[in-house]
Order: C-alpha cells, then sequence, then structure tokens
C-alpha cells in the first residue's frame, strides 16, 4: 500500500496572506486539522495546523476590549503562524514510512509531494483506517495472537493450520517482541468460519504459545 492510495487529493490550501479567522473558519468549516500552505505561484511554503490558529486566537482572560478583538485577529495571518520547514512525503512510497515519519517527527499529517507540485495530504487519521482494515477491524470473527519463534516459514506453517481447521484469514499483523531474549515475533489474525475451540486447537501444535484469543462480532 503506497501514500497515494490513501491521501487525500487535492487539499483545500490557504495561502499565508489568509487572515487566521478565515483560515480557522474554513477549517471548521471542512472537518480537518491542517492545511498546507500555498503561495501565488501554488509552491508549498508552510503548513498550518488548528492548534497554530487557535493558539494565535486571544483567550477568554484577554484584557482587551470586545471592539478590539476582531481587529486585531485581521492583522494575524496565516504566515505569522505557520511551520515554515514542512516535512513532506512522495506519493509513490510505502505507507509504513510515512508512518515511520509522522513518529520519528512527532506530527499528525504530511503534505504529499509529486515532483515539486503538492498532490495530497496523509494523515494519522488515513494510517488508522489502514491499520483498522489490516487487522480485521471491523470483520467479525475469532481474534487470536500468537508468540513464534524468529524462524523461516512460521506463518506458512500457521497458514497452513488455520486453513486445515475450515478458517479463512481476514486480517493479520505482526510484530517483533522486544521483550523476549530469544527472538520472539507476535503474529494476531483474525479468522472467520472456524470455532475458537478448533482454531486454537489448530494452532497450538505450530506457535510457541497462544497469548490471546476472543470472539469479536461487529453488526453488518
Amino acid at each position: 500500500m503506497l501514500v497515494h492510495e490513501r491521501m487525500t487529493r487535492n487539499p483545500v490550501t490557504v495561502t499565508p496572506e489568509t487572515p487566521v479567522p478565515d483560515a480557522l473558519r474554513l477549517m471548521r468549516d471542512k472537518k480537518v486539522r491542517r492545511f498546507p500552505v500555498v503561495d501565488g505561484q501554488g509552491r508549498l511554503t508552510g503548513i498550518v495546523s488548528d492548534r497554530d490558529l487557535i493558539h494565535a486566537t486571544p483567550s477568554p482572560a484577554t484584557t482587551l476590549a470586545v471592539w478590539e478583538i476582531p481587529e486585531l485577529l485581521a492583522k494575524i495571518r496565516v504566515e505569522h503562524v505557520m511551520t515554515r520547514n514542512v516535512v513532506t512525503i512522495a506519493a509513490d512510497v510505502p505507507l509504513e514510512e510515512a508512518a515511520r515519519v509522522m513518529a520519528d517527527n512527532k506530527i499528525g499529517g504530511l503534505p504529499v509531494m509529486q515532483g515539486g507540485t503538492l498532490v495530497g495530504i496523509i494523515t494519522e487519521t488515513d494510517l488508522f483506517k489502514s491499520f483498522l482494515e489490516m487487522l480485521g477491524g471491523r470483520r467479525s470473527g475469532v481474534r487470536v495472537a500468537v508468540s513464534v519463534q524468529d524462524a523461516k516459514g512460521q506463518l506458512a506453517k500457521i497458514a497452513n493450520a488455520i486453513a486445515g481447521a475450515g478458517g479463512d484469514i481476514v486480517g493479520l499483523g505482526v510484530r517483533e517482541l522486544p521483550e523476549t531474549v530469544d527472538g520472539q515475533w507476535e503474529m494476531v489474525f483474525k479468522v472467520q468460519d472456524v470455532s475458537q475451540e478448533a482454531l486454537v486447537a489448530a494452532l497450538k501444535p505450530v506457535v510457541h504459545a497462544v497469548l490471546d484469543v476472543r470472539e469479536i462480532a461487529h453488526a453488518s
């Protein structure tokens, strides 16, 4: 899965000259949390978040008179509060690379570039939705987590065992268990068309341990 498959195309943008109240109003209307900032030539010059905009507005404790606030806010423009050194991602990059960049930089969204052109934006919400899909989070079935040794062929053994029990894998996740000293991995499966008892019985001979198993039902 690549970034361009999950990004929002043609994102709403603002200019550096956009007044903060206008940007905040547009953000609320569009129900988004950040805007790429582009200049008159369409070049990306920054990114502004809802937090940036809210922090630019007076608090309820302000000593300003009510009639002074609109005049003051009209003078504050996006260029005064935006982040200028924008971290971006290319459209053809794997989705997990976008997740790594966001996590490493502690940010919630990335403008997506193709060459020097802004073509989209990808956010933490897009990643959450992809994570949900990969683990079969909206599907009913048996969710089982197992630990396996760090060795070739483990996934094939488990898949064969599940198929042999009549199960259909509709979600899968894999992670290394950092707390183990003998190199173990956790694999999580969402499986349909098999009972919890039959699935555990099929898996026990081919895994190190069954860590968790539960029935999950979602309304259709």
